[in-house]
């Protein structure tokens, strides 16, 4: 289900190679309203368990963006909350989503809210205005357990009921993250690649990361020194379409040193390309 190398992005756009987190706390993955799986990474996702409420189901096709669309093609509909027994500490949660009831493939079709521990984290959610339909949709927040249960809710809001496809809760806190979401301006999701590149006296680096229904999401990076960026450094990004048509870039120069990153949070930035 994840890709084998994720975007990070600091200040506001800077890109590098993330490394994988280790804990001696749990780890829990859950493929919702399905049975175990073994995903394209060799990682072991539990058949449905720790629920409350609603029944599984499954899409009719197969689901793009992932490595893994049989993950996603099994879900829990109308859950009320799923619950976990967890070692006390900091968490964060990947809640995979995607959309492929025909009723709910127009925006509004399917609108609900997600809490995590009590506290709501994801409002008025809508999987085929984020992501279309059968696509595969990450959703990533914080928790603290301190009684030794994680607890995910749902609650409707318009529409047909919430469901999720999976559930990985793994140690530590995730970095916010910055979803580029490029589209024609009718609407059709861009198909093509992010490519990047960041320059500084003492490191250059670049790369491409392939839209998934025309979304690339990166990890906003507070900590620019802990890749060896001290100085000024600059930065280029640039879409391009599967013909290699360039369609938008942004060009930064930023030094870490007069900037604080300590209140960067998650965000979405929606970005309307004209057609080459």
């Amino acid at each position: 289900m994840r890709k084998t190398f994720a975007l990070i992005l600091f200040s506001f756009l800077s890109l590098a190679v993330l490394p994988n987190l280790t804990s001696a706390q749990t780890t829990i993955r859950v493929n919702c309203g399905g049975a175990s799986y073994k995903d394209a990474h060799g990682q072991i996702w539990q058949a449905d368990t720790g629920f409350n409420g609603g029944q599984e189901e499954t899409l009719p096709g197969p689901v793009a963006g992932t490595s893994d669309p049989v993950l996603l093609e099994s879900y829990r509909w109308d859950p009320t909350s799923y619950s976990f027994k967890l070692p006390n500490g900091q968490y964060h949660v990947n809640l995979y989503f995607s959309e492929g009831n025909k009723q709910a493939d127009v925006v509004g079709g399917r609108v609900f809210n997600v809490s995590l521990q009590g506290a709501k984290t994801l409002t008025n959610l809508d999987i085929f205005s984020e992501a279309g339909a059968n696509a595969a949709l990450l959703k990533t927040a914080n928790a603290t357990v301190t009684n030794g249960t994680l607890t995910i809710g749902f609650t409707h809001v318009s529409g047909l009921a919430p469901k999720i496809g999976a559930i990985e809760i793994e140690p530590g806190l995730a970095p916010p993250t910055l979803t580029l979401n490029f589209k024609y301006p009718d609407g059709t999701p861009v198909v093509g690649k992010l490519n990047y590149a960041v320059k500084s006296a003492l490191l250059n680096f670049s790369g491409a990361e392939p839209l998934a229904n025309g979304h690339a999401q990166c990890v906003l990076f507070a900590n620019p020194s802990a890749l060896g960026i001290s100085a000024q450094f600059d930065v280029n990004l640039n879409l391009t379409d599967s013909a290699g048509h360039q369609l938008w870039q942004i060009n930064l120069g930023l030094n870490p040193s007069g900037v604080n990153f300590g209140a960067v949070q998650s965000s979405t930035l929606n970005v309307i390309v004209e057609k080459p």
